[in-house]
């Protein structure tokens, strides 16, 4: 395998992460070709149409690959190096990152209540949740809902978050919020600042970054042309089906802060170098070391997340690897100061501080369990032992 191939035409970009090679970076090839050649099968086997990959280390890009078709019905469309992927749940570590950007400029602590900056979010008993309660999972609303029609209507957005009722008491639990508190946080957002939180997280994460061209909360008409199709297992459990509801206009240019940004593999390994650089991307500087040191701890604990059924090790955005048995998406064999997220059914992004390495994997077919935390712990681990 040429492992430079889709590599090369970046050459000349101005891509944040300059081009270099998996032997200069100090990785193991083999594991990387193993890791290929394991993706490829996957797409042989109909597991998801297309994929992408991008391994990145001290500040330099390594290996970046595209896999598979990002389009299946009408016309397919092969994956190609600029594809845009739904990016679900890694969405809430940009939306965290543009947070820990707007807490360094002095808008807010994440020690304030919500309602301090939000103050009828203190309807139906929410007055003392925190910030940090409501970014690590404690906020005790995980499956309130924000319909359809409040997604583009900001006022009516407000209006159904602060409306949100209790499931059990703040802080008593971990137990993930899919969507409800990171809509909650781009409230928030629009709160402190007065403006979109779309807009906020592009001025305050992507632009500064280089990657505006690569990572959207909030896709513009003139990007879906580059979007991959999301897809789900046809209800025979073999082979996949376009989701409409995930391909809608609506869901792409809506950008839930929980669960609909769009970007390139080569972008979210970007977006983990900065947090690995101390906050630095290519002599950008985006937050300091010691707002890092606080955003990545594990805020939780041992405490399992009900919902996940392990303990996840809550940052703020971002988990951690930890030293329990087991852990979702970071690979068995992970440093226990790993950190990442991932996207429901499909994807994985993390940074390995012991390392400096940063890797994402993001897919188009939302498979369910066991098969997907199977895959990722496959993945995660291949890239793990090609770490020299």
């Amino acid at each position: 395998m040429d492992t430079a191939t889709d590599t090369r035409a970046f050459a000349a970009t101005n891509f944040p992460l300059p081009q270099s090679d998996l032997d200069s970076l100090g990785f193991r090839s083999e594991q990387i070709e193993r890791l290929c050649a394991l993706i490829e099968r996957h797409i042989a086997e109909r597991r998801y149409p297309g994929c992408q990959i991008a391994l990145a280390r001290h500040g330099k890009l390594a290996f970046y690959k595209s896999f598979g078709n990002a389009v299946t019905e009408s016309k397919s469309q092969a994956s190609r190096e600029d594809t845009l992927w739904l990016l679900y749940s890694n969405t809430k570590v940009i939306t965290a990152t543009c947070l820990w950007v707007l807490a360094e400029r002095g808008l807010f602590s994440f020690s304030d209540r919500i309602a301090d900056h939000v103050p009828e979010f203190r309807k139906n008993a929410k007055g003392n949740i925190t910030v940090l309660q409501t970014i690590t999972h404690q906020g005790g609303f995980p499956s309130a809902v924000v319909p359809k029609d409040a997604w583009a209507d900001h006022k009516r957005l407000r209006q159904t978050v602060c409306d949100f009722t209790l499931e059990w008491s703040p802080g008593s639990k971990v137990h993930y919020h899919g969507l409800s508190a990171h809509w909650t946080l781009g409230v928030l957002i629009e709160a402190l600042t007065g403006r979109d939180f779309r807009e906020v997280i592009r001025e305050t994460v992507t632009e500064p970054l280089g990657l505006s061209r690569e990572l959207y909360v909030g896709l513009p008409e003139s990007e879906f042309a580059r979007a991959a199709d999301m897809h789900e297992p046809l209800p025979s459990g073999e082979g996949f089906r376009p989701d409409a509801e995930a391909n809608s206009a609506d869901w792409r240019k809506g950008g839930a802060p929980g669960g609909a940004g769009y970007g390139t593999a080569r972008a979210m390994a970007a977006l983990y170098q900065m947090m690995l650089h101390d906050g630095l991307l290519n002599g950008v500087r985006l937050v300091s070391p010691r707002l890092l040191q606080y955003a990545l701890r594990n805020h939780t604990g041992d405490r399992p997340d009900e919902f996940m059924g392990m303990p996840m090790h809550r940052g703020l955005g971002p988990h951690l690897r930890g030293t329990t048995e087991s852990i979702r998406g970071l690979g068995t064999l992970a440093n226990p100061h790993a950190f990442g997220h991932g996207g429901v059914g499909t994807s994985y992004c993390w940074g390995d501080p012991e390392s400096g390495v940063s890797f994402a994997y993001v897919s188009n077919n939302r498979i369910p369990d066991p098969w997907h935390s199977k895959r990722l712990d496959q993945v995660a681990n291949l890239v793990h032992t090609a770490i020299l």
